[in-house]
């Protein structure tokens, strides 16, 4: 996994996975969640304004920017590794990392 390409890891059915956001998946996630900028999409989850399909269209939006070639209706079946915080967790990580560069290390 490589941060400094925006990557973050999600585990789906005990299979890691690489999700990142690339700008034809951040055009598709812009759709999705119906907003008016990229921008109006960040505030909402910097304001905790975000829903259940909010979290679920971006972490779609990164696994299909990683790779993977599925949809929403694939996840409603598969068990996150750390259930639905961690699905919001790396959704605000996916965002995060998409538009900042990592600090050093």
């Amino acid at each position: 996994m490589n941060p400094w390409a925006g990557e973050v890891a999600l585990t789906l059915d005990g299979q890691r996975h690489v999700a990142r956001l690339t700008l034809g998946s951040l055009a598709e996630l812009e759709a999705a969640m119906k907003a008016d900028s990229l921008m109006a999409l960040i505030q909402r989850f910097e304001e905790s304004r975000f829903t259940t399909r909010d979290v679920l269209a971006l972490i779609v939006a990164g696994l299909r920017g990683g790779g993977w070639s599925g949809s929403a209706d694939d996840l409603r079946s598969v068990d996150i590794a750390g259930g639905p915080m961690e699905a919001a967790r790396v959704a605000a990580q996916l965002l995060a990392r998409a538009f900042s560069v990592p600090e050093a290390v």
